[in-house]
């Protein structure tokens, strides 16, 4: 993610007001599930049929999945907001946006950010499970371990560049969310909107 990721449309653009519950009955795009390149092949068949469609609402439910393919999804909804001012893409959360779902969250602006009551958002940190052995000339070894830690260090800054979106404008502080997101930050909806997370709760 960029810095610039969540600002395709700020609170000063006409197609930021508030929508009202009717404008969700039949969202555009209706995803579930683990966030998987299986989900993006449903999602990009989903968006290029809502083109021409002014109001894009996008329904998620999902327990989270791979974190880099919900910033391809996420990019894609930068792009079209960026490339076709005059539509509004809106996400609406349902009963569970944890993890992966909470990065395409925080894609969007926070005027285009809903959740259903009683949903939860779930924060946390990256994960990483690979074991490293260390074993040749000790060149080679220091190389190896070199590696990895660059992997590491370009995880957390991808990570944080998505928490810094999900909390642009918000009362939340990227040090609150770096210090709760190891122990898995859970949220409540009507929290979030209380925090500045989202727009409104439906």
């Amino acid at each position: 993610m960029t810095a610039t990721t969540s600002a395709a449309t700020t609170s000063a653009d006409p197609t930021a007001t508030p929508l009202a519950p009717a404008a969700f009955r039949t969202p555009a795009i209706l995803l579930s599930g683990p966030v998987d390149h299986d989900m993006y092949r449903d999602f990009r068949r989903q968006l290029d049929g809502a083109e021409g469609q002014d109001l894009v609402v996008v329904e998620l439910s999902t327990l989270g999945g791979d974190p880099e393919v919900a910033r391809m999804m996420g990019e894609d909804i930068r792009f079209h907001s960026e490339a076709e001012p005059r539509r509004r893409f809106v996400f609406l959360g349902k009963a569970a946006i944890y993890s992966a779902g909470t990065t395409f969250l925080s894609f969007f602006a926070k005027p285009n950010r809903y959740l259903t009551r009683g949903t939860r958002l779930m924060i946390h940190e990256r994960k990483m499970n690979k074991q490293l052995t260390v074993n040749g000339p000790l060149t080679t070894c220091i190389a190896g371990l070199k590696a990895t830690l660059h992997e590491i260090e370009c995880s957390i800054a991808i990570q944080n560049e998505g928490f810094a979106n999900l909390i642009r404008g918000s009362q939340v502080t990227l040090e609150e969310v770096l210090r709760r997101a190891p122990e898995n930050w859970y949220i409540e909806a009507e929290r979030a909107r209380e925090l500045g997370l989202i727009e409104a709760v439906l």
